[in-house]
């Protein structure tokens, strides 16, 4: 699942491939991942463009050019990719770019997000809605500050892109397991150690993932395990605990990561 990890990753593949690159066609095979427009004006109004330096905003890809930006939002299975010369088009190739110097392909199997069309920065912020500080650059102190400004739990509090932008489900797992903290327990009750280990291991995890474009998945993170049968703690090699927050899938360690209710000093 595409997170801020990913989208940095489709950034660089932008900026390297396409920034600069004149667009001579656009070919939408499959309009359903069309969000605010239709094919053939679009295609119009982005022929002879020029890529410009794109821009990424938590979870959402700004691809600008000389007139409209082209945003995309990767959902559960989009991704942007710079195909070798003369490879095959895949099935779940939605959108080919065709540029003086190669292709950039919008590839989406279950097309849950898809592209948008802005004529001007001022709708492309519109379309984008409020968005907090970006995971990447976030201060420990805006992050305290952020996440205790609602009622709720850390978790959901970390995904909530009004509040942090760039976090999904599987970071926030990996960040909340690497420390040491329940994934229920309330802001509000984090003390000044927890804070300080949260933003470390939010520092670490994005750091570590934007290196390689993605989550990565050593044996010795959450990641590494979350999909085995049976998963236990990578640390303490106790069953992980595996529940729902926000609706969503969530792993963690009894023993690693006390409950909302008990003290963070009793970790192991």
């Amino acid at each position: 699942m595409p997170e801020l990890p990913d989208v940095e990753g489709f950034r660089r593949v932008l900026a390297e491939h396409a920034a600069g690159r004149r667009i001579e066609r656009v070919e939408v095979r499959d309009p359903a991942v069309l969000r605010n427009a239709r094919p053939e004006p679009m295609a119009r109004s982005l022929r002879g463009r020029r890529f410009r330096e794109p821009e990424r905003r938590g979870k959402w890809l700004l691809a600008h050019t000389d007139g409209p930006t082209v945003l995309f939002h990767f959902g559960m299975s989009g991704a942007l990719l710079a195909p070798a010369q003369g490879e095959e088009r895949h099935r779940h190739d939605r959108i080919v770019f065709t540029l003086d110097g190669g292709e950039l392909r919008y590839r989406d199997q279950r097309k849950l997000q898809g592209t948008w069309l802005a004529k001007d920065a001022g709708q492309a912020k519109a379309l984008v809605g409020p968005l907090g500080p970006d995971a990447l650059d976030i201060s420990r102190g805006e992050l305290r500050e952020r996440l205790t400004s609602r009622h709720g739990q850390v978790k959901a509090a970390l995904m909530d892109q009004e509040l942090v932008a760039g976090l999904g489900n599987i970071l926030a797992d990996e960040i909340l397991w690497q420390a040491q903290i329940h994934p229920r327990r309330p802001p509000a009750d984090l003390g000044e150690e927890d804070w300080d280990r949260l933003h470390r291991s939010l520092s670490r995890v994005l750091h570590e993932s934007v290196q390689v474009g993605h989550v990565p998945t050593p044996p010795s993170w959450l990641t590494g395990v979350r999909d085995r049968d049976a998963p236990s703690c990578p640390r303490c090699h106790t069953a992980l605990e595996v529940t729902r927050v926000g609706g969503r899938s969530t792993y963690s360690c009894p023993r690693c990561q006390p409950g909302a209710g008990r003290a963070a000093a009793g970790a192991s």
